[in-house]
């Protein structure tokens, strides 16, 4: 039962971590990032287990966390709120050539970031070409040209 229970809270803990880190953590890692994911797993190895070393006590723990990921996943599908709470939706970061500066600060992103994604997903030069600058709920940043006269 303790194995559980200290599975379910650190899921929590975690979730709640990176959800206040952003989303751009996930996807866009820098070699500081990376350090810093191998030492909060070996931290959060070390919670999950306490003393329990057994082979059991590890099946006890990945069983929890995947049927808590699991039960979140389906409740996500059965509550659009709770999807939307747990998720996030997509937020415009440019639109129509004009940044977007308190989102951008919110995002903890840079227009240096987002031009760097605009030149190389669509060849963009400047923020004028950028029709909209999206923050996907993945942490991915959708660019969308604007149209050229021609």
């Amino acid at each position: 039962m303790e194995n559980v229970l200290r599975a379910a809270i650190m899921y929590v803990f975690l979730f709640i971590i990176f959800k206040i880190s952003g989303r751009k953590t996930l996807l866009e890692m820098t070699i500081f990032d990376f350090i810093l994911v191998l030492i909060i797993s070996e931290a959060t190895q070390q919670a999950l287990l306490g003393e329990d070393f057994s082979l059991t006590g590890a099946m006890i723990t990945i069983g929890t966390l995947i049927f808590i990921d699991k039960s979140l996943g389906f409740m996500e599908n059965k509550i659009p709120k709770l999807n939307l709470w747990l998720n996030g939706s997509p937020i415009i970061l440019i639109e129509n050539g004009r940044v977007l500066d308190q989102r951008l600060r919110k995002c903890s992103l840079s227009e240096d970031e987002i031009m760097e994604v605009a030149r190389q997903q669509e060849g963009l030069e400047n923020l004028a070409d950028i029709k909209f600058a999206i923050l996907e709920k993945n942490g991915k940043i959708s660019i969308i040209p604007a149209k050229k006269a021609a």
